[in-house]
């Protein structure tokens, strides 16, 4: 009787094709064959080039928007479960739509909610992620859901940076628990940015809760998306008397003036991951590759082992 025990195979949507190769190198594999069929009106088929019936796989996409990059997720994912595959982890470097995570006014979706049940029903039978924008968005799914941190990255490149009077700050109140963990991590004192905003991506007003005074800030972030938190936070610390401001965020969106945002601020570096292909260079932006966890807990998953030690900040 032959083994139920197959080899994993690993593929990535259009978005996250860069990405899935680095992951698909750091597994030991090669990327898995998928060709996409475009019809003119722009409606789009992908298509598995080679079987996969009883196997597990695994499949690589950010769900950033456009809508186009989701769907193709979602497509991929029921392509797989037509074909027979006997498990489909979809792993989503950045978990798109999830600032849409509660009803914070009337008549409003929750995205966050909608984007998880759409995922089940398309046949995704577990989820890896990295850093989501809220933590309880776990909870709006039915599958088990390996919620990876990036600090995993971040510290150690922090630590290589041996900066004196070290303070980690938060850009807003809803980032103080993670700002706090990389402290505890760092053995160093926290600050954090107070803001209002008069619409999304428009900040009217911004205190800060903390000296700064002869400090090197590190302001911590799970995204950056246009750059006016981050940057208003850095300038507003370099006049309170800070030695310098960096950043680490997670996902870099860097939609909008993002890049003049960050080039025309007093930000000395802004430290993200490749979750989300930046698609403009800067020398200020510093890329650290996330593909080495993710292959790291691929294998784990995919031998039934452990992956407590990736969750530790």
């Amino acid at each position: 009787m032959p083994s139920l025990v197959t080899e994993a195979k690993i593929f990535a949507c259009t978005q996250s094709k860069e990405l899935g190769e680095k992951i698909a190198a750091a597994y030991g594999t090669r990327l898995g064959n998928v060709i996409t069929s475009k019809y003119s009106d722009g409606e789009f088929q992908p298509s598995y080039e080679e079987s996969i019936r009883g196997t597990r796989i695994f499949i690589i996409g950010s769900t950033n928007p456009g809508a186009e990059n989701l769907m193709e997720m979602l497509l991929m994912i029921d392509a797989a479960k037509r074909a027979s595959a006997r498990h489909i982890t979809a792993v989503l470097p950045y978990f798109g739509w999830a600032r849409q995570d509660r009803k914070d006014k009337p008549r409003v979706p929750i995205a966050a909610k909608l984007v998880a049940k759409m995922l089940e029903s398309a046949g995704a039978t577990r989820i890896i992620t990295m850093d989501l924008h809220a933590d309880q968005i776990q909870g709006f799914f039915e599958k088990p859901v390996d919620h990876l941190f990036a600090s995993t990255i971040f510290l150690p490149y922090l630590r290589g940076l041996d900066l004196d009077n070290l303070t980690i700050a938060s850009p807003d109140m809803g980032g103080s628990k993670r700002a706090y963990a990389y402290s505890k991590a760092l053995e160093s004192d926290v600050v954090i940015c107070y803001k209002q905003r008069a619409k999304a991506n428009l900040i009217s007003y911004m205190e800060l809760i903390g000296d700064v005074t002869g400090k090197n800030v590190v302001l911590v972030d799970d995204m950056v998306d246009t750059a006016g938190t981050l940057t208003k936070a850095a300038d507003l610390m370099m006049e309170r008397g800070a030695l310098s401001v960096r950043a680490i965020c997670t996902h870099p969106i860097l939609s909008g003036k993002a890049y003049d945002n960050i080039n025309q601020s007093k930000l000395q570096e802004l430290i993200v991951t490749d979750s989300i292909p930046v698609l403009e260079k800067s020398e200020k932006i510093r890329v650290l590759t996330c593909s080495n966890l993710f292959a790291d807990v691929m294998h784990k998953v995919h031998e039934n082992s452990s992956i407590s030690s990736n969750f530790i900040m």
